[in-house]
């Protein structure tokens, strides 16, 4: 991709001026402190300020991608966040600054939250998972109040048939290899169409986090007021069933996640019924999560960013490597789901 190419995308424009002068234009004065967050999606920056607002002297700052959501499905995630700390979840949600939380400067659309500290929770400790699960089901609780008008459903269309037929359309895949990744695709999510929850025949109504992975929960010591997780980036907050928020905390082998998954109920249960028989999407979602990966990549490979960090993709070895982990993940939905 030649640089000219690069200068078309919007964010090729998002300068560091430009962001210091939106945060101005919010009645914010930044300090020069500025840094730029990890975030490929949208485009995220920690600022300081001259003066505190609402006593929070380092704020963060998220550029959201153009065209991705619409200003409503924007503002439904921002309500949903404040409906959570309502109920003293401890989620970081907008700053409301001069009676909104989502604000506009130079054809951008940004937020403004808080900073908050802390790291990735230690998930090898069942204890913390415990905790997590705890407010994971507190996250439902609240969820279940009402149904999402305007963000749409995690669900085999959007995330499954969309996506392969997007990769196939635009010729993203290594001929040498697209015969075998879409049998392997179609085998795939022939069996997760089976699952009623994930193909559009039975309501999604309960609102989710969406991407709960552990980069998305930051940990504070406990021994600290108000320590334990906190919940981030609710910028994927979709409709969807429960299990969604919980399987991207499990890692390792299968003993390994059964453990996990326990300590994880344990807690959760503790606040919210769970229905076992949501166990056996949590190899469905994965898969529609790997394929719905790839074409996001494909379809993001106009940012500067993407070609930069992820040099690998599109090559015939990245597309053998889909290959096989969709056949491993048709074995997997073969298998008997975990059990906790």
């Amino acid at each position: 991709m030649h640089s000219s190419d690069n200068d078309l995308h919007p964010f090729s424009c998002l300068t560091p001026d430009r962001v210091q002068d939106a945060l101005s234009a919010i009645g914010l004065w930044g300090d020069g402190r500025l840094s730029a967050l990890n975030s490929f999606e949208n485009r995220v920056y920690q600022a300081g300020l001259d003066a505190p607002v609402d006593g929070h002297g380092q704020v963060v700052l998220k550029f959201y991608r153009p065209g991705r959501w619409s200003e409503a499905q924007i503002l439904e995630e921002h309500a949903f966040a404040a409906e959570l700390q309502g109920d003293e979840v401890p989620v970081v949600a907008p700053l409301v600054i001069d009676g909104r939380t989502l604000h506009h400067h130079e054809g951008f659309a940004f937020s403004v939250s808080p900073r908050r500290g802390g790291r990735r929770p230690e998930l090898d400790d069942l204890d913390v998972l415990e905790w997590i699960g705890r407010f994971l089901a507190r996250i439902h609780a609240v969820g279940e109040r009402q149904a999402f008008r305007q963000r749409p459903a995690l669900d085999l269309s959007s995330f499954g048939r969309d996506s392969r037929d997007w990769l196939l359309s635009q010729g993203a895949i290594a001929p040498e290899v697209e015969g075998a990744w879409l049998a392997a695709c179609d085998e795939a999510l022939a069996m997760v169409a089976a699952h009623q929850a994930l193909n559009g025949e039975a309501p999604s109504s309960l609102r989710l986090h969406g991407d709960c992975h552990p980069g998305n929960i930051l940990w504070t010591p406990t021994d600290l007021p108000g320590g334990g997780p906190h919940f981030v980036d609710l910028d994927d907050a979709r409709s969807g069933p429960a299990v969604q928020d919980l399987w991207m905390l499990l890692s390792g082998d299968r003993r390994q996640q059964t453990l996990q998954l326990s300590a994880l109920l344990d807690g959760y249960e503790q606040f919210r019924p769970f229905d076992r028989q949501e166990l056996s999407l949590i190899e469905p979602l994965r898969t529609l999560r790997l394929i719905h990966y790839s074409a996001w990549l494909a379809r993001r490979w106009d940012d500067p960013a993407f070609p930069i960090s992820f040099p690998w993709f599109g090559t015939r070895d990245y597309w053998q490597g889909q290959v096989d982990m969709l056949i491993e993940q048709i074995e997997a939905m073969q298998a008997a789901p975990l059990v906790a």
